[in-house]
């Protein structure tokens, strides 16, 4: 499976990924591993949604990351 996941920073700032490993990559973000929110924790897990083809997730979290995508992930996920 693949997880498109989406967290909230201490920031407040919102951080979208993908993965194969949801439990692994939460654990990589709380220990400074990941470039991105390293400075931004605790990360809070808002919600993922879980994909048997990885490049439907994979589109999926590029469009969440896009204009439209983020009115949308605002408006219906976060």
């Amino acid at each position: 499976m693949q997880y498109v996941y989406i967290l909230k920073c201490n920031d407040g700032s919102i951080y979208t990924g993908c993965t194969n490993n949801l439990n692994d990559r939460i654990r990589r973000h709380n220990n400074k591993e990941i470039h991105f929110t390293k400075d931004k924790l605790p990360v809070q897990l808002i919600t993922y949604i879980a994909f048997s083809d990885k490049y439907k997730a994979y589109n999926f979290e590029k469009y969440l990351k896009s204009g439209s995508g983020i009115a949308f992930r605002n408006k219906r996920l976060a």
